[in-house]
């Protein structure tokens, strides 16, 4: 599904008006309906039962003012509470207003101290509470009536279904620079939103329910959006299928370089994340002092023992030789894990990023060798997946992790369109940026992935897509969307307790639930 910016939006609602023809009052009836039934999902039965509305000037009151018909309707107790004249509204939301009153809707213009007390002591009876204050198209904190009214709905302490975008949130970024509304659901209008995926942003959203406004596909498709949200259908299409014939060297074979003393923990979920993943032959290539020790954890996974100084102390140059002679016989390296930052490590993995013919993923040490040197990932024989956490990625651009965070799409972006790379920036949300400039948002995960070692995981998942024939760019989305479901599935029970470990015994049901093998 496409994403699409404050810009892009409006760029799209031209184009309805101006190149089809589309009326204005028909975007918006259809808009007013779609909340009137986010309202209904989110009471159930709506007669008798109490909904207000508050409403601002513009096209976002405007759609509240058709969900106020719409619900007046279907037997609910409306009051649209309007914070601004009616001379004051925007050209439709002007005409929905005469219709609304002319059908004996009540609308209270709010603009004395009383009119405010009376907004007050209502807010708290209502069932539900409807936030058509701002759309879309505000930027920065609010302030004014606005800011006072978003409090009111806060403070009331009621079910709020917003519309478009909570009032307050950054349509673009998810900021939020001040007092902004929590909605219990949002009501997205034609396509959703970056600052609804994105946080603060997408904590004051909610549920979130995208809304056909009866804008064609066509248009859309015409704007050649570059943001997307993954969806499942998608994961399920790109994902490899088992031919009855297949054997373990048709399934694809990765080599996991990986591990250092104190690490070792890392070597082996990524290894074991691969063969769960699907991969037919899996290689742990460890510090030769700790092969036997990894070998001990491993059952399905062959290890390799790789030069090194003795007691897990890192790698030396003669460890190239030994991974470019099995990567030549693998499909993907999954490069990184737990593998240490001693220097000689570091000079491996800059050798190696140049040297080695397969594709590459690189992680957490593996990218802590290139972080002066990102250039370096050009000069791959493929185009690699690196997975930043925000503090990896922090340390390539001389910036805070906060700060980071604060612009997941757009530092993910330029980075790999800068480093010609596919950039899968970890986080709520992960987003995966392809040197092209498309993107994507991944709508799986959450804080049961909070653990040591689902990163690792996530190497083996994306690593084993790769070498089971996905391209890069595929295993990449495709990767981040699993690994999210598999933690999805275990907060079932909880999001407290779950360990990497079982994220990765978990992959096969997650895979099996996309595929439609199972009943989850």
């Amino acid at each position: 599904m496409n994403i699409a910016t404050r810009e892009e939006m409006r760029r799209l609602d031209k184009m309805a008006l101006d190149k089809l023809g589309l009326s204005g009052l028909v975007l918006m009836e259809n808009a007013g309906r779609a909340v009137a039934d986010g309202v209904k999902a989110t009471l159930g039965c709506v007669a008798g039962r109490r909904v207000f509305v508050l409403a601002g000037k513009g096209n976002n009151g405007g759609d509240g003012l058709v969900a106020a018909r719409h619900l007046e309707n279907d037997g609910a107790h409306v009051r649209v509470f309007l914070f601004g004249t009616p001379d004051e509204l925007s050209p439709d939301a002007k005409v929905n207003h005469r219709i609304l009153t002319a059908a004996g809707g009540e609308v209270l213009v709010v603009r004395e101290e009383r009119d405010w007390q009376r907004v007050k002591m209502a807010l708290p009876f209502a069932d539900c509470l409807v936030d058509a204050l701002v759309g879309t198209g505000a930027q920065g904190a609010l302030s004014g009536a606005v800011e006072r009214a978003a409090k009111l709905l806060n403070e009331a302490q009621r079910p709020v279904v917003a519309v478009d975008i909570p009032s307050g949130v950054d349509a673009n970024t998810g900021l939020v620079s001040g007092p902004a509304v929590r909605a219990q659901r949002t009501v997205t209008l034609a396509l959703p939103k970056p600052g609804l995926l994105l946080q603060p942003g997408a904590g004051y959203a909610g549920e979130l329910a995208v809304a056909d406004i009866g804008i064609p596909a066509r248009l859309t498709a015409e704007l050649a959006l570059r943001r997307h949200v993954v969806e499942n259908n998608w994961v399920r299409e790109v994902l490899p299928k088992r031919r009855v014939t297949d054997h373990k060297g048709d399934a694809g074979r990765v080599l996991v370089v990986a591990g250092s003393r104190g690490l070792t923990g890392a070597a082996v979920l990524s290894a074991t994340a691969a063969a769960r993943s699907g991969a037919g032959l899996v290689t742990a290539a460890v510090p030769r002092s700790l092969e036997l020790l990894v070998a001990g954890k491993l059952t399905e996974v062959m290890t390799l023992g790789l030069p090194d100084q003795g007691e897990g102390a890192g790698l030396v140059d003669a460890a190239v030789e030994t991974v470019l002679a099995k990567a030549a016989q693998s499909d993907v390296v999954a490069l990184g894990p737990g593998l240490g930052r001693e220097a000689g490590t570091q000079s491996v993995v800059r050798q190696l990023l140049q040297q080695a013919a397969c594709p590459l993923v690189l992680d957490a040490d593996a990218l802590f060798a290139i972080a002066n040197e990102p250039h370096l990932l050009g000069k791959a024989a493929a185009v690699p997946v690196i997975t930043p956490h925000p503090g990896e990625m922090a340390r390539f651009w001389g910036m805070k992790a906060a700060e980071i965070n604060e612009n997941r799409l757009a530092v993910a972006q330029q980075a790999a369109e800068e480093w010609g790379a596919i950039v899968v920036l970890k986080g709520a949300p992960t987003v995966i940026a392809y040197p092209d400039g498309e993107v994507f948002v991944n709508p799986t995960g959450g804080p049961a992935l909070a653990s040591g070692g689902t990163g690792d995981v996530l190497t083996g998942v994306i690593a084993a897509f790769i070498a089971q024939g996905m391209t890069s760019h595929q295993a990449a989305v495709a990767g981040v969307y699993v690994h999210g479901l598999a933690g999805q599935i275990l907060a079932r029970s909880g999001d407290l307790g779950v360990l990497a470990g079982d994220v990765a015994a978990c992959l096969p049901a997650a895979l099996a639930g996309i595929l439609g093998q199972c009943g989850e």
